[in-house]
């Protein structure tokens, strides 16, 4: 319906510059909030969702039970001297003999879930399908952490409690750590451990206890060691405090607490097992009684991931602990540490890693080792034509070659990957050469599923939708010794 003329007129008095009842106050403006709301949708999901791992190690169906189980022939001796063959005429050679055995890996699961209220569904229609995209989030996470089991799951080490630190005091530059005699304990760390810890958090994971949706409850071991008796040491202004443990097999961080004795708190997280201390401790940060049981594994629940599958001493994957030494450099443009691991698998059992997964951090390192030497770079430049002087920068180390192979070598890929731990390379014959016949083990190491990712959304027993998503299956590593770790690497 219009506006008869009568209103228009009234409107007009009403709003007119000489109108009495017009303040400055009345003026509206966006500030008064009488505004639309531009919401855009859906939600933008700004995490990364990395899975390669999980993407690359074959998935095969299992058969049931509670282990898959194989028998594996693991050499085998000719009679008499073992690299000589030969025989008299008409006569027989003596009996070879082959060594066997049998191995099992338990199924375990995974699994992850989420609720989603009524109210929260009504209240997002018109921004997105909330529980579609729910159920997509929870897959995601669900995948995450199943990626995290793969690379370095533990089942069976078990740190123990480490021995104590040594301590030094030496006088360094700027140094303004109060004068005290100092008290440290350290604390041992696995692939999980490192990945639930943190300083200024939470501080070392040590034990949760998980209340499931249904109620119950079960505990999980953060992946911890138990703490190291303590060391002391008197410090004088202007001196600097140097800690270095001896690492236990399997350990791959190092959880540092320091203070006046029996008033030690975590001051440091270090992938190498030396931590230097220059500065005031902070304070707040969580307290080495805290630490009270060696919460390193879970023996019951977890399947060994590829890190702990290498590092495990019963397996004979090489490994070679730095202690904290920097990656050097030979004099024909490759990583010494990377040559000798490369030459010890070749040397030992024939064949060459196919993968080597590194973090930001090692990848820069291994680029500096092989770009730059002594007498200059060995990086060549080329220049477009017509474009004088554009060079561009950033270069990487995406292969690496290793000459210890057959038929002449092999390049290898350097990938990134964000959750190998930092001073640490994980190389890796995802398939096993030729000579061993791969035929019959098509897969060095794959996921053995007794049954693969499923859904359930559970009855409603509250105005809320539950749903779960599980897996159920184990990593089955058929050949450790295809696997190499260096680890303990300098940042320098």
């Amino acid at each position: 319906m219009s506006a008869t003329q009568d209103t228009l007129e009234m409107l007009k008095g009403i709003y007119g510059t000489q109108n009495p009842l017009r303040k400055a106050g009345n003026t509206v403006t966006t500030a008064s909030g009488l505004v639309e709301y531009d919401l855009q949708a859906p939600a933008k999901n700004l995490y990364p969702i990395i899975t390669l791992l999980a993407k690359k190690v074959p998935r095969v169906k299992g058969k049931g039970g509670v282990a898959t189980n194989w028998r594996q022939v693991n050499s085998i001796t000719g009679s008499g001297f073992d690299s000589m063959g030969w025989v008299p005429e008409g006569q027989r050679s003596g009996v070879m003999s082959l060594n066997a055995s049998t191995v099992a890996a338990s199924y375990v699961t995974i699994g992850e879930e989420g609720a989603l209220s009524f109210e929260a569904q009504s209240a997002a229609q018109g921004f997105e399908d909330e529980r579609s995209r729910s159920s997509v989030r929870l897959l995601q996470k669900a995948m995450r952490k199943e990626e995290m089991a793969i690379l370095g799951g533990n089942r069976s080490i078990a740190l123990g409690v480490p021995a104590a630190a040594t301590l030094s005091a030496a006088a360094l530059a700027g140094a303004t750590l109060p004068a005290l005699t100092y008290s440290v304990i350290g604390v041992q760390l696995t692939f999980e451990g490192l990945k639930n810890s943190s300083v200024s958090a939470s501080g070392v994971a040590t034990t949760m206890t998980i209340t499931g949706q249904d109620g119950s409850t079960y505990n999980l071991s953060g992946g911890s060691s138990m703490k190291s008796t303590n060391a002391t040491q008197a410090i004088t202004l202007g001196q600097a405090l140097t800690a270095t443990c001896t690492p236990v097999q399997g350990a791959l961080g190092y959880a540092w607490y320091v203070g006046a004795a029996a008033a030690e708190t975590l001051q440091a997280i270090t992938t190498v097992p030396t931590a230097v201390f220059s500065a005031p401790l902070a304070v707040g940060n969580q307290a080495a009684t805290a630490v009270t049981a060696d919460n390193s594994r879970n023996a019951n629940l977890a399947f060994d991931g590829l890190l702990t599958t290498a590092l495990n001493t019963a397996n004979t994957a090489y490994v070679k602990q730095l202690n904290g030494a920097f990656l050097t450099a030979s004099t024909r443009g490759s990583v010494n540490e990377i040559d000798v691991m490369f030459k010890a698998m070749w040397d030992t059992y024939k064949l060459s890693p196919t993968v080597m997964y590194v973090n930001a951090q090692e990848q820069q390192n291994i680029t500096n080792r092989v770009l730059v030497t002594a007498t200059g770079t060995i990086l060549r430049q080329n220049i477009a034509l017509g474009e004088p002087g554009a060079i561009v920068a950033g270069n990487v180390v995406s292969h690496y070659y290793n000459p210890f192979a057959l038929n002449g070598g092999v390049m290898i890929p350097i990938l990134l990957h964000p959750d190998v731990p930092g001073g640490t390379i994980i190389a890796w014959a995802d398939n096993l050469p030729a000579q061993y016949q791969s035929n019959d083990v098509p897969n060095v190491a794959e996921m053995h599923m007794r049954r693969d990712w499923y859904n359930i959304e559970w009855p409603l027993t509250t105005r809320s939708y539950q749903q779960g998503i599980y897996a159920e299956g184990v990593l089955a590593v058929y050949a450790p010794f295809a696997m190499g770790v260096i680890a303990g690497i300098g940042n320098g």
